[in-house]
């Protein structure tokens, strides 16, 4: 009966775990949610413009949860990454879905 129980458990968390996976962001849909947002007017996935890189941004905020991005992009930034300030992206740009979506797929980078 345990190995049902752990059998079954597993058989779960596997499902959920490629369903997750499924619905990641693909490239083109970020691409798409950048530009929606004004981001990729300052950002690129790989080259420091305006502002730093997304790859730059995944290796400093590694740990930090996706809710506290958003509040950082949602309410601007200043010194995060030198003297320019982020300024604050607003729902009218981008949904809030839409932006945990975006930073979830930058925190990948």
């Amino acid at each position: 009966m345990r190995i049902r129980i752990a059998a079954l458990g597993i058989a779960a968390t596997l499902t959920l775990a490629a369903t997750a996976a499924g619905a990641a962001l693909d490239d083109a849909k970020a691409q798409e949610f950048l530009k929606k947002g004004g981001c990729a007017i300052c950002h690129s996935v790989d080259k420091k413009g305006i502002g730093p890189s997304f790859r730059d941004v995944a290796r400093k905020r590694k740990g930090d949860a996706v809710a506290t991005l958003e509040k950082s992009v949602r309410s601007g930034s200043k010194g995060a990454y030198g003297s320019i300030a982020m300024p604050p992206s607003s729902q009218d740009k981008i949904s809030d879905a839409d932006l945990r979506e975006l930073i979830a797929w930058i925190l990948t980078k």
